[in-house]
This record gives structure tokens, C-alpha cells and sequence, in this order.
């Protein structure tokens, strides 16, 4: 079916003012991506999946313009021993980073890798593809075709320390486009750790395949910056007895829309995404998430908690398709948005689409005020009530901060909620 004219012109205008990467094993799979972007077209409110949020700051040609944030970054994950890969305003800074050698694996730059022939080839733009069925996602294809950089990572084996993509934003009309690809092989395991706003605006794609046996513990951290646009896209695909753990914390930016979609198609796979949102005005946070289960005896999680206030958007879009092979399915899928005042909205899209008779699967979704009776206890007892009211958002974020398995990486996460909250009191 021929695009809306409307449509049509928009990716057009889009594509024009962007230039192409060309040269090496990649052009193939650029091409195609720009094939189905045109096909597809960037996407309206017209879209099912974009009826809570306008993606016209996302999609515009122009970039809008985000203040470079004038406080400090609160520093996070550094306690942790970690090997720190830098990029500022989507490009990579070689005398910020570390060393990128670290036993276990092996790391590229998207930007450098020239060769004809290169492992990443077979998966660049592969998982992305898939996602595209049966929700289209052309900001994704948009990204496979345009980014600039990125990170080719392969895992071999367990390592020994996570590495941290560090984004740093420095211009106000900065436009960052970054494609990651990781690779683990049977057996392998790594930690992969995100921090920082990256950009004015900021197109992100990550590829993550997860070989038999293997283990993926993702944890991000989307940086304070007020007037930041964020398009961010996680495609995982998982074998036989893999895990994949994503854990995502969003505090501030004008617009942040997380995709998320996985595929287990090994059995005994295991699959969680977790997040924690808190916003205060003009805030828009999207979560999309789309899980399918095409294997026996998996299990899936999703649990995600926004704290909103003052006028605040929290979405949450969440669906697990079970099909009719995949026996033995656990699926478990909550939503809970925690409103401050009567100014402050969340919208919820639960899922189940289950094709097979063997399966326990679930969803949940609500949407509440402060809990009124713990919040007399606490005060009752001569706690403050805005000191009460954080440790009582706190204990409700808790479900989905506990999805990150690493103690020392969930105490940095609840201190950063910490901070978000004592500086929202002050």
C-alpha cells in the first residue's frame, strides 16, 4: 500500500538532510534499511504504536534544541571496575576512553571497521529486521541505515568487568546516531553498563545475540539533561538456556521513548526487562516492549514503574505473543505508574497474544496516589512528609530495581533515585 503523501514527504525530508555511510562490509545492509525506511515511512501519531506519543521531535529535520544540562552529573558506576568507552555528542573520544582490550572479548568501532569481510556482517541490521514483524519500527531501520559509529563487541568469553558506555552531550543542537552490535558466544558473559543524555537528540540501536548457555546483564542509567530527546531500540535474540537482563532508570528529558524486542527461540531461555522512570513537568516516557516466545520453557519478565508529577507522561506499551510451539511458557508482565498530584497521566497498552495450552502468563497494570495510610504511619512517627514521600517511592520502585542481579550495581541506582528525590525536596 502506496505511503500517505504526508508520510512520503516526511522520511524524504529526512533522508535528504542525512548522509549515508559508505564502504565496507556494511553498505549492504545500509541499503536495505534505507529500502524498508521508504517503505515504512517515519512514523505519525497515526500509527498504532505512536497514538501516546508524537514522535514529530524525532522525526523532524531540524534538530530541536536541548540546553546542555549546568549542574554536575551526579557521578554513577564510579565505584565500579569498570573499562569506560566515551562518546560526546554521538562521537567517540579515544583520550576519555580506556583501553578497549580486556580478556573475553573483543571491541570495534562501527566508524572504522572497513573490511569486506567481518563477523558483525551476518548480524548488522539482522535482529533489527526481525523486529520489524509485526510492528514496524522505522526509526530503528532509519538508525541501521544512517548511524555514524557505534560499538562492534564480541564476547568470547566471561568478563572479568563490565564495560561502561559513557554519552556525554555538548552541544545544544547535537543529533546522534549510534549503533551497537553485541555478539556472545556459547557460554559467554558479560555486563554492559550505560550512562549520560549523549546528545540534544539521540538515535540509538543496540543488537544483542545471545548464544546457548550465554548471559547478557545490561543496566543504563538515561542522564538528567531537562531538554533532551531520546529514541533508544534493544533487539535481542536468545538460544538455548541464555539470559538477557535489561535494567533501564530515566530521570528527566522532554521526550524518551525505550523500545525493547526479544525473541527467545531456545529453549529454557530466560528474558527480563526492567525500568524505572521519575518525572516531574514537561516530561513524555515511553516504554515499548514486545517479547515472543518461540521455544519451550521459557520465561519472560516485564516490570515497570513510573513515578510522575506536575504534569508528567508516563506510557507503558508491553505485549508477549506466545506461539502455539512454545509450551511451558512463563509470562509475567506489570505496569504501575505512582501519580504526585492530579496534573500527571500514565497510559497503558497491556498484551497477551498465546497460541499455545500450556503456558502461565500474566499482566497487570495500575495507577495510584501515594499509599495514604503509610504515609500517615511515617509521619506519625515523626518522619517529614517529603522525606516520607520518598521512602515511600522508593519502596515502590523497589520490584523493578531488583531486576538488576548486581547488589553494587543496584545500590548506584538507588542512590541516583536518592538524589533525584532529595534534590526534587530542596
Amino acid at each position: 500500500m502506496a505511503l500517505p503523501q504526508a508520510k512520503r514527504d516526511l522520511t524524504e525530508d529526512r533522508i535528504a538532510a542525512l548522509t549515508l555511510p559508505t564502504g565496507g562490509w556494511s553498505d549492504g545492509p545500509r541499503a536495505d534499511a534505507l529500502t524498508r525506511l521508504r517503505l515504512m515511512g517515519l512514523p505519525t501519531r497515526r500509527d498504532e504504536y505512536w497514538k501516546y506519543t508524537r514522535p514529530d521531535s524525532l522525526t523532524q529535520v531540524e534538530t530541536p534544541k536541548a540546553a546542555v544540562f549546568e549542574g554536575e552529573e551526579t557521578p554513577i558506576f564510579d565505584e565500579i571496575d569498570r573499562l569506560k568507552v566515551v562518546f560526546v555528542d554521538g562521537v567517540f573520544d579515544a583520550d576519555a576512553s580506556d583501553d578497549l582490550s580486556l580478556e573475553g572479548l573483543s571491541i570495534e568501532r562501527l566508524a572504522t571497521s572497513r573490511a569486506d569481510i567481518h563477523w558483525a556482517k551476518d548480524l548488522y541490521g539482522r535482529l533489527e529486521t526481525n523486529g520489524q514483524t509485526p510492528v514496524n519500527r522505522p526509526l530503528a531501520a532509519l538508525n541501521t541505515a544512517f548511524a555514524t559509529d557505534g560499538l562492534l563487541i564480541h564476547v568470547t568469553g566471561k568478563v572479568s568487568k563490565p564495560v561502561n558506555l559513557i554519552y556525554h552531550h555538548g552541544s545544544e543542537t547535537s543529533d546522534a546516531i549510534l549503533h551497537h552490535v553485541v555478539k556472545l558466544d556459547a557460554g559467554a558473559e558479560m555486563t554492559l553498563l550505560e550512562n549520560g543524555p549523549a546528545a540534544a537528540r539521540f538515535n540509538k540501536v543496540m543488537e544483542v545475540d545471545v548464544a546457548d548457555t550465554a548471559r547478557f546483564h545490561h543496566v543504563r542509567a538515561q542522564g538528567r539533561d531537562h531538554e533532551r530527546r531520546a529514541a533508544t531500540h534493544i533487539f535481542a535474540r536468545l538460544g538455548s538456556e541464555s539470559a538477557f537482563k535489561s535494567f533501564t532508570l530515566t530521570v528527566n528529558g522532554v521526550m524518551t521513548r525505550n523500545d525493547c524486542v526479544i525473541e527467545l527461540t531456545g529453549d529454557d531461555a530466560i528474558a527480563h526487562v526492567a525500568g524505572a522512570c521519575v518525572g516531574d513537568g514537561d516530561f513524555h516516557h515511553d516504554d515499548t516492549i514486545f517479547i515472543t516466545h518461540d521455544a519451550v520453557n521459557c520465561e519472560s519478565r516485564q516490570v515497570f514503574k513510573k513515578v510522575l508529577r506536575n504534569g508528567a507522561t508516563g506510557v507503558f506499551q508491553g505485549k508477549i505473543l506466545v506461539k502455539k510451539d512454545a509450551q511451558k511458557t512463563d509470562g509475567y508482565q506489570i505496569s504501575q505508574s505512582l501519580l504526585l498530584d492530579g496534573d500527571s497521566q500514565f497510559l497503558a497498552k497491556p498484551e497477551l497474544e498465546i497460541y499455545a495450552d500450556d503456558v502461565a502468563c500474566s499482566h497487570g497494570s495500575t495507577s495510584g496516589a501515594i499509599d495514604e495510610e503509610g504515609l500517615f504511619y511515617l509521619r506519625s512517627r515523626g518522619v517529614p512528609e517529603g522525606q516520607a514521600t520518598d521512602l515511600l517511592t522508593i519502596a515502590f520502585l523497589a520490584e523493578a530495581v531488583m531486576e538488576i542481579e548486581d547488589a553494587a550495581l543496584a545500590d548506584e541506582i538507588n542512590a541516583r533515585i536518592e538524589g533525584w528525590l532529595l534534590r526534587r525536596r530542596s
